[in-house]
């Protein structure tokens, strides 16, 4: 009986420790491919772009700034570090993309004759649907980060990971510019 005690529970243990090691790993790694897919979505905005610029630029004497913005976005999106998330990086992406998109609706207001150009309103569609899907991997990168930062924190994967893997709980996205315009603020 003694035996048994002396060689299952250790055995048990150890086999605890490496799940629970491989499941910080699995979140982890979770994490990292949502970030990949957020920025894969900034990215594919600049295939967009690089058609957009030509078309602004066209009416650039006149739209300097909007050209300005969307060279500005495009940088941004080029410089987004894929292997580490950047979330400021990320918020300053979304605040200049808000604003070129603005830019862009008051350009079709003042050129008639850009809101018939198809290629234009191509891009236009293409642009917004790059951010609903920009939007989504955002979501699920945030849900990614939940189910990580739960993994590291809760007992006794905290201690698995402070003895093995010492990961640190990962910060989520925030629009900062959204966040601020609610009224309701909730106390946690």
């Amino acid at each position: 009986m003694g035996f048994v005690v002396f060689v299952i529970i250790p055995i048990l243990l150890i086999v605890a420790i490496i799940m629970i090691r491989n499941s910080i790993v699995r979140y982890h790694n979770a994490t990292i491919r949502a970030w990949s897919d957020v920025a894969s979505y900034e990215r594919q905005k600049l295939k967009i772009l690089d058609g957009l610029q030509p078309l602004v630029e066209q009416y650039s004497s006149f739209e300097k700034g909007t050209l300005e913005k969307v060279t500005e976005l495009r940088q941004n999106i080029m410089n987004l570090n894929i292997k580490d998330a950047d979330i400021g990086q990320l918020q300053r992406i979304e605040s200049l993309n808000r604003e070129l998109m603005h830019n862009l609706n008051v350009v079709i207001e003042n050129y008639p004759e850009l809101k018939a150009n198809e290629i234009y309103l191509k891009m236009m569609n293409e642009i917004e649907e790059q951010n609903e899907n920009v939007g989504a991997a955002i979501s699920i990168y945030n849900r990614n980060v939940e189910l990580f930062n739960n993994q590291i924190q809760v007992f006794p994967h905290n201690i698995v990971n402070n003895m093995l893997l010492q990961k640190k709980a990962v910060r989520p996205f925030r629009d900062q510019a959204v966040t601020q315009s609610f009224d309701y603020r909730p106390n946690f």
